[in-house]
């Protein structure tokens, strides 16, 4: 390990070095580095632009950079609604300003509020009465389901919030998850394209799904699905979830749903600008650049996110008596978190604590989870990172990793050692990044 000694020979090093890893990640999928390439030819009518998800501003932002460089005299309009606190910057490292022709709005996310409710009416008004001849482009990314909110006929606010607050709590993956919003909506699931026709509507789309398939993204908006709503009643029957009779009658009667083979839709298209895999290859790349090793599980993993940690925990473990060089287990996708406590954390924090937990102080594994986004769950940090050196202060300061997985309380947890990762927003949404780093044991 004498070529690796310098680079993983303190805690600190092996800290930074994964965090840069993940820094590439996020890098390789922030749409300044996406859009310029995408832009359609101006329509003889209007370009609108609407939007919404926690890229939504960005994807805004570097649309209209490309649009005044390559067609400056094309109108173009619209607005896109993002999370609080991923609207405006300011001007880029290049002095170039923020929206200037595309209005960007707030609104609440993983819970909607009003504003979401008020985004949702204005987009939905902007594309009704619009001709052939013009065009909608919708920025599509993670996050627009709860910023994008207009809950369906007989349907209130209040109780789409409920419903939301419970199916967040229950483990239920995000495809079933974004089922039920789409069928008790009046603008996701293809409503806000079929409102749009007939004029054209390009979608261009950031996924932060598992499998990538584009009618899951924010629910939806532009893209019709082919999932029922007798499909939507029973994943909340399977996770019992209340509702009440108001929206057991409107999905037991719904049926003039979107379908994908509509007519409405034929002239419409969809460009996947970026993935998970993207974000994975980057990774991948700043390891091997180091002399990393490499085993890739893939971008689309699910499941209980303490156990997924627990699993990718062992794994280290059998790796590391046969290593020669340090390996990196990389993998993404969208775990879920099945709330039973009261405590803080997100997805990332939780597959961590549980991945501590089974290591035990461990010598020579260290291991990093990010929220793409910069936001893990409804907390301050993305994720955090953790090596040996954390669990024997955690013994020191008598922190049970047990007794605050039991709690759902990771964020306590990694805030006492100091292990959060704060970044901030980063205007981009893919799926989460996970990465354990397995040195070589020492003689």
């Amino acid at each position: 390990m004498n070529q690796h000694s310098s680079l993983f020979d303190d805690p600190v090093a092996v800290r930074d070095w994964l965090v840069k890893l993940g820094e590439a990640g996020v890098r390789a999928v922030h749409p300044d580095t996406l859009l310029p390439d995408q832009l359609p030819e101006p329509p003889a009518g209007r370009t609108l632009v609407i939007g919404a998800g926690k890229a939504a501003a960005s994807m805004a932002a570097a649309l209209e950079r490309a649009w005044q460089i390559s067609q400056p005299d094309a109108p173009l309009s619209g607005l896109v609604v993002t999370r609080y606190g991923h609207g405006p910057q300011g001007p880029d490292l290049q002095g170039q300003a923020d929206c200037q022709r595309i209005e960007v709005l707030e609104a609440s996310h993983p819970m909607p509020d009003d504003l979401s409710e008020r985004a949702a009416k204005r987009m939905l008004e902007a594309v009704a009465g619009l001709g052939e001849d013009d065009l909608v482009i919708a920025l599509i990314s993670g996050g627009g389901s709860a910023l994008m909110t207009l809950p369906a006929d007989g349907v209130s606010l209040s109780e789409k919030q409920n419903i939301n607050h419970h199916l967040l709590r229950s483990g239920a993956p995000i495809r079933e998850i974004n089922t039920v919003r789409r069928h008790l909506s009046a603008i996701k699931g293809g409503r806000l394209a079929a409102t749009a026709h007939p004029a054209r509507v390009l979608t261009w789309l950031i996924s932060d799904v598992p499998g990538d398939e584009a009618s899951l993204i924010a629910s939806g908006p532009t893209l019709a699905d082919a999932s029922t709503p007798q499909q939507a009643l029973e994943i909340l029957e399977r996770y019992s979830i209340p509702v009440s009779d108001e929206v057991r009658h409107h999905l037991a009667n719904s049926s003039d749903w979107p379908t994908p083979d509509a007519p409405q839709f034929a002239r419409d298209q969809q460009v996947m600008l970026a993935r998970a895999k993207e974000a994975m290859s980057a990774a991948k790349a700043f390891a091997e650049a180091s002399d990393v090793a490499v085993e890739y599980l893939g971008d689309d993993l699910e499941g209980e996110a303490r156990e997924l940690g627990r699993s990718h925990a062992r794994l280290a473990l059998e790796h590391q008596a046969g290593l020669s060089k340090p390996l990196l287990i990389l993998s993404g996708g969208e775990t879920s978190v099945t709330v039973v406590g009261d405590g803080r954390g997100g997805r990332n924090v939780e597959y961590l604590l549980g991945a501590f937990d089974e290591l035990q102080g461990a010598p020579g594994i260290h291991a990093l989870a990010i929220d793409t986004d910069g936001i893990d769950g409804s907390e301050d940090n993305a994720g955090a990172v953790f090596g040996p050196e954390q669990a024997q202060q955690a013994a020191e300061k008598g922190l049970h990793a047990e007794t605050y997985l039991s709690r759902n309380d990771a964020y306590t947890f990694f805030s006492a050692l100091d292990a959060l990762l704060v970044t901030g927003p980063t205007r981009t949404n893919v799926n989460d990044l996970r990465a354990i780093l397995v040195l070589p044991r020492t003689p």
